[in-house]
């Protein structure tokens, strides 16, 4: 049976949604309501699945490609749909609108997904008929490439529709976690969170360059992280494992913990002594050509990540 996904929103995470679902065999309407962003995102996709074909990473990307049909009408993308992908501005407002119209044309059978990166499924679903259909599936950009989605339901999101998004994500090619309760910026973006803190804490108040603090983590914990998360990472820096690792250096951990970044690290005085320690902004041929490189980077890792995969 012919299985399709709509893609709401046709920018970067969208267009990348496309693009998981199709090389995956699925059908995919990419719904936008702005004609132009169709037409970029439609030469976007083949040119991207191109390029992960010379990388490996899909056997038939004209196929895949093809799969893909683009609609200025909503109705038209979530006719007779499995899966429905929101990709819309992170704002509520946003969100409340565009759900209560999914939840009215989407097939009742359809699970409804949010990429959101900090809103909570609660917040946008509580008054839907169908809300026991709703979740948070939050990737990471670029989600054809990194793989990894938060799986977050709301108190009254069905456990089964939990389920049947794990096995989805999974079936698709991507590493779904499930966030067991809501809490704000789920897993990733608190994890993330913190180390953004404490980088803008080190870098604006002079103890480091950016471009050092930037080559700690690509050179250094970026290269274990790439394949192991922390508690892995623990596990072998002591001989005991995580147990001798946390009775080793928990004094260490401690002092760090009772004096943690406060938020006036994000404030506009801090924030603007780290951008002039930045430097000359991007311009935007910079940041394309950045993009582009971090892209082709990170296909040769995903490529080395399958290859050398031992699960």
């Amino acid at each position: 049976m012919e299985r399709i996904a709509a893609i709401i929103g046709a920018g970067l995470i969208g267009r990348a949604w496309a693009m998981v679902f199709a090389r995956a065999g699925w059908r995919v309407r990419l719904y936008d309501h702005v004609p132009a962003q169709l037409d970029l995102a439609l030469e976007h996709i083949a040119t991207s699945l191109a390029e992960q074909q010379a990388a490996g990473l899909t056997d038939d990307a004209g196929g895949a490609a093809a799969r893909v049909s683009m609609t200025s009408r909503i109705d038209e993308a979530v006719a007779g749909v499995e899966w429905v992908q929101e990709n819309l501005p992170e704002q509520l407002a946003v969100k409340l609108d565009n759900f209560r119209t999914l939840d009215a044309l989407a097939p009742a059978s359809a699970v409804l997904a949010s990429s959101t990166s900090a809103i909570p499924a609660s917040q946008f679903t509580k008054a839907l008929v169908g809300r026991a259909r709703c979740l948070v599936a939050h990737p990471v950009n670029p989600p054809h490439l990194v793989p990894v989605v938060e799986l977050c339901g709301s108190p009254w999101t069905d456990p089964a529709t939990i389920e049947r998004a794990r096995s989805v994500m999974t079936e698709v090619g991507q590493v779904p976690i499930v966030v067991r309760r809501e809490l704000d910026g789920f897993i990733l973006n608190r994890l993330q969170g913190a180390l953004l803190s404490e980088a803008m804490r080190l870098v604006g108040e002079g103890y480091v360059s950016p471009e050092d603090l930037d080559k700690t983590v690509a050179h250094g914990l970026g290269l274990r992280w790439s394949f192991m998360g922390p508690f892995a990472t623990i596990e072998l820096n002591a001989p005991g494992g995580v147990a001798d690792y946390c009775a080793r250096y928990s004094g260490f951990y401690r002092k760090l913990a009772a004096d943690p970044p406060g938020p006036q690290v994000w404030d506009s005085e801090h924030a603007a002594r780290v951008v002039a320690a930045l430097g000359e902004p991007l311009t935007p041929a910079g940041r394309d050509r950045k993009m582009n490189k971090r892209d082709r980077r990170l296909l040769a890792l995903a490529r080395h990540k399958r290859d050398q995969s031992d699960t």
